[in-house]
C-alpha cells in the first residue's frame, strides 16, 4: 500500500527534526547566565551611582528616583539609537533587559527601524509594537490586583 502525501510529509518532517537536533549547536547556558548576571548587575549598579549622585546634590532618596529613571531611559534610548544597546543585548541576553532600560530599548528600537516610513506611519505607529502588549497586560494585571485588593478591604 503506497504512503499518502500527508504521511510522507510528516515522516520527512520528523526526520528533519531529528537531524536538526543532532547538528544544532548547544547554547553555552552557564556562560549566558554569567553574562546576564554581570551585565544586569552593572546596569543596576550604574543606576545606583546615578541615584547616589542626585542624593549627594541635595535630593532626598525618594526625590532622586525620578531623575535617576529619566537618566537611565535617556541613556538606553541614546545607546539604542547608536546601535550600542543592541550589541549589548546580543552579548548579555536577559541581563540587558533590566526593566527600565530594556523597556526604553523596546520602544526606541522599532521606532528607529521604521523611521523611513515617516513620523506618523513609521515611528508613531510602530513605536509600541513590542512594548504595547507589555503595557496593556501590565495595566490589566495592575487593575485586576487593585480590584481584588479593593474587594478584600
Amino acid at each position: 500500500m503506497p504512503e499518502s502525501g500527508a504521511q510522507s510529509d510528516k515522516q520527512a518532517q520528523k526526520q528533519f527534526q531529528e537531524k536538526y537536533k543532532q547538528v544544532k549547536p548547544k547554547p553555552p547556558i552557564l556562560k549566558n547566565i554569567i553574562w546576564a548576571f554581570i551585565v544586569g548587575g552593572l546596569i543596576c549598579t550604574f543606576g545606583q551611582f546615578i541615584q547616589n549622585y542626585f542624593v549627594s546634590v541635595g535630593f532626598t532618596k525618594k526625590e532622586a528616583v525620578g531623575p535617576t529613571a529619566v537618566v537611565l531611559v535617556f541613556l538606553s534610548a541614546f545607546f539604542t539609537a547608536l546601535g550600542v544597546y543592541d550589541e549589548l543585548g546580543r552579548r548579555a541576553g536577559a541581563g540587558s533587559i533590566v526593566p527600565i532600560t530594556g523597556f526604553a530599548n523596546s520602544v526606541v528600537a522599532p521606532a528607529m527601524e521604521f523611521k523611513r516610513e515617516g513620523f506618523v506611519f513609521g515611528v508613531g505607529a510602530r513605536m509600541f509594537i513590542i512594548a504595547g502588549p507589555v503595557l496593556v497586560y501590565g495595566m490589566l494585571t495592575a487593575f485586576i490586583i487593585g480590584f481584588i485588593y479593593w474587594l478584600a478591604k
